[in-house]
């Protein structure tokens, strides 16, 4: 997320609210802006959403009946939670999804890119807010943990081998990143004899 220069305008509240709720929002826009966007509204959207969202998962999980997640299927979730938002978040394959709300900013990792919250053509709060879930794997961690964790009560087997997928691809990316060290250090070692 990048800094405002100095003319930015103070965040505003929307247009919409009556006049004294839209005066206190834009004074605790104000107390949590610290130099920054902080896109109050749009962060209580996707609050919401996420919580409708877990509702209804929840309500469905229950509706198939009571069920543990074993530890191996917790073992499993969690890796490929890390996985599949590192890929959903960072990935340049998975760019495409996110460019309505970010923009490029430099590459990162390899076969990775960083973005940047985009400039949304309206004033949207609620666009901001997005821009940061979707260009963040440690916020969208929460989002699809929920997900799996919920795909493991309605649809057990599937999201098994979802995750497991997903938790193969993570052990791959670690022996990658071995291998490119190990190829690192035999490199430096030739050039220094």
């Amino acid at each position: 997320m990048s800094l405002p220069d100095e003319s930015s305008p103070e965040p505003a509240a929307p247009a919409f609210l009556p006049t004294p709720l839209r005066q206190r929002v834009a004074k605790i826009q104000r107390h949590y802006a610290h130099g920054r966007d902080r896109p109050l509204l749009g962060y209580l959207a996707l609050t919401s959403t996420y919580g409708v969202g877990a509702l209804v998962l929840a309500v469905l999980a229950r509706r198939h009946g009571e069920r543990r997640i074993a530890t191996r299927d917790l073992a499993l979730i969690t890796v490929a939670t890390h996985r599949l938002s590192r890929t959903l978040a960072k990935d340049a394959v998975t760019s495409p999804l996110r460019a309505p709300f970010t923009t490029y900013s430099g590459p990162g990792l390899p076969s990775e890119v960083n973005e940047e919250v985009a400039p949304q053509k309206e004033d949207t709060q609620v666009g901001h807010a997005v821009g940061e879930l979707v260009s963040c794997p440690f916020c969208l961690a929460q989002w699809v943990a929920t997900a799996l964790v919920a795909g493991q009560l309605i649809a057990p087997a599937v999201t098994r081998h979802i995750t497991s997928t997903l938790t193969a691809v993570a052990g791959a990316d670690v022996l990658h990143f071995a291998y490119s060290a190990l190829e690192r250090l035999e490199q430096q070692a030739q050039e220094s004899t």
